[in-house]
């Protein structure tokens, strides 16, 4: 039985960026198991021995592709992408249910977040559709009401 988590399926050879066939724009790779936690039927999409890489722009309709330009959009998710989301309910923490609008108002947020990155608490690799943590975004996350 193999480990989901063992080197072998954790570090790969692809490429670290590609670009999103939608916008023409370089981004950082995700890994396979993000895409299964954040679809909506895992069972029925089969990721191939390539490279997945996150879009993490709001005005694209693609939230992953892959190294052959195959894509997966917003609508064939079952979470909704807070970073490309202007709600202010959509999350910003996917670890604790931290909205955006907690995230821009209440400065222990973050604060709570440090506290628990630093505890080995979170699970972003999994929960975060980016594959990362959340904390980089924290100063990017804006409100529709402050565009």
């Amino acid at each position: 039985m193999s480990d989901c988590c063992s080197k072998s399926t954790c570090t790969d050879s692809f490429p670290r960026k590609h670009t999103c066939p939608a916008n023409g724009e370089e981004y950082r790779s995700v890994s396979a198991a993000t895409i299964r936690h954040h679809i909506k039927d895992p069972w029925m999409w089969q990721s191939k021995n390539q490279g997945y890489y996150f879009c993490s722009d709001p005005d694209c309709p693609v939230v992953y592709f892959g190294q052959d330009n195959s894509v997966i959009e917003s609508d064939s998710l079952r979470t909704k992408v807070g970073i490309k989301s202007k709600a202010s309910d959509a999350l910003a923490c996917y670890c604790y249910g931290i909205t955006k609008a907690e995230a821009n108002n209440d400065p222990f947020t973050r604060q709570f977040v440090v506290k628990e990155k630093k505890s080995g608490n979170c699970a972003c690799k999994a929960r975060n559709p980016s594959g990362r943590c959340c904390l980089a975004d924290f100063p990017r996350i804006t409100t529709a009401d402050e565009r």
